[in-house]
């Protein structure tokens, strides 16, 4: 159990010499820390292991791990963080329960770091107008059994359901995700972060560059130094 977090050493891990205001914090993870399911079958959701993999070996994870350690940062730096499930919109259906976590930060604000390609700054969960942001257009919605659907360009991303929840609560959907032949991170490798104008992706052996509006893909001979150069990862 995580006794203390250093935040010094998680602050500069994102790039930042001292505490900022949430939409800083939030933008300065994405572009930091990466969206991957390298080494999936060996997550641990132990406060002391999420440290230790994101800030101090300097890798990324899933869902789980960068809104749970986030979590744990934000807290430390005096906000209230309300840990929340919720189920990816899979096109022809649902994710199981507790499929996604997400916050709700100070009772204002939906965070997450932990979806990949989604909204650069948190969206504002007690609106129900659509918010811009440079990721795309949010709008949150209810529903009449008091869960709130997240829509990014008018389709629909996951529904939440508000109900507070503990990290521990999501042990079993990550033992899932990790090793069910139904769950798209066991079918193919994800390594992907914000960058200051797009986004930088390798999806198994192609790396997806996009800047600007534009995109390229290629697929790098030396894979291995493509994730160094561009994610700090060493295989």
């Amino acid at each position: 159990m995580l006794e203390r977090m250093d935040v010094t050493a998680y602050l500069r891990r994102i790039g930042l010499d001292a505490p900022a205001g949430l939409p800083e914090l939030h933008r300065a993870h994405l572009l930091t820390v990466p969206f991957e399911n390298l080494g999936m079958g060996h997550v641990s959701l132990d406060p002391d292991d999420l440290v230790d993999k994101v800030v101090r070996r300097r890798r990324g994870g899933f869902c789980y791990e960068l809104n749970g350690l986030f979590a744990l940062l934000l807290t430390e730096l005096g906000h209230s963080v309300t840990r929340v499930a919720a189920r990816v919109d899979g096109g022809e259906r649902l994710g199981p329960p507790f499929d996604h976590l997400a916050l709700i930060v100070d009772g204002q604000w939906l965070v997450d770091v932990g979806f990949g390609d989604h909204s650069t700054y948190p969206l504002r969960w007690d609106s129900r107008t659509d918010q811009d942001d440079p990721g795309g257009r949010f709008q949150l919605t209810d529903t009449t059994d008091g869960d709130v659907w997240v829509l990014r360009d008018g389709k629909p991303r996951y529904l939440i359901e508000t109900r507070p929840r503990e990290l521990s609560d999501f042990t079993a959907t990550c033992w899932y995700q990790q090793t069910s032949p139904d769950s798209h991170f066991t079918r193919k490798t994800i390594c992907s972060r914000l960058t200051e104008d797009g986004r930088v992706t390798i999806s198994d052996r192609t790396l997806i560059v996009t800047s600007g509006g534009a995109r390229t893909e290629t697929e790098p001979e030396d894979l291995a130094g493509a994730y160094r150069s561009h994610f700090g990862i060493t295989l």
